[in-house]
């Protein structure tokens, strides 16, 4: 596994780490996070809540669009929710970068559990500094 800027900025991610977020892998405009879902993030329906699926998700895509360098951020995002989850399930995103052109790209995420598809999300994202933040 290589050392990116992708893998800075998550060691300065307090609020991925803090919910159990690990960053498998970036580079080259891809990665790999996971996460066990504990009862915390369980809704009254007894499954994942979709704003913790939604962030799993947004780390992968913020891994991705920073595995270049330059400093990136979210446009915005939508995400589709394919099937529940639940609590001790180890939930995997998949980020992809798909397109860049100049300061603006889209990346697709796909979160799964066991191979089953969880939720789709679908990235923009917008490059603001060549440099690092301090």
């Amino acid at each position: 596994m290589t050392h990116t800027s992708a893998h800075e900025m998550f060691e300065r991610d307090t609020a991925s780490q803090a919910l159990g977020i690990e960053l498998v892998s970036a580079g080259d405009g891809a990665a790999e996070v996971r996460m066990r879902v504990t009862a915390a993030m369980v809704n009254g329906h007894g499954m994942t809540h979709g704003g913790y699926v939604y962030l799993l998700a947004d780390t992968a895509f913020a891994c991705a669009c920073n595995s270049h360098g330059p400093v990136t951020v979210a446009a915005g995002a939508d995400v589709t929710f394919l099937r529940p989850s639940g609590e001790g399930d180890e939930l995997w995103a998949y980020a992809k970068e798909r397109s860049v052109n100049g300061r603006s790209g889209i990346y697709d995420v796909t979160v799964t559990h066991d191979g089953a598809v969880i939720a789709e999300f679908r990235g923009r994202s917008r490059t603001i500094s060549p440099g690092r933040p301090s």
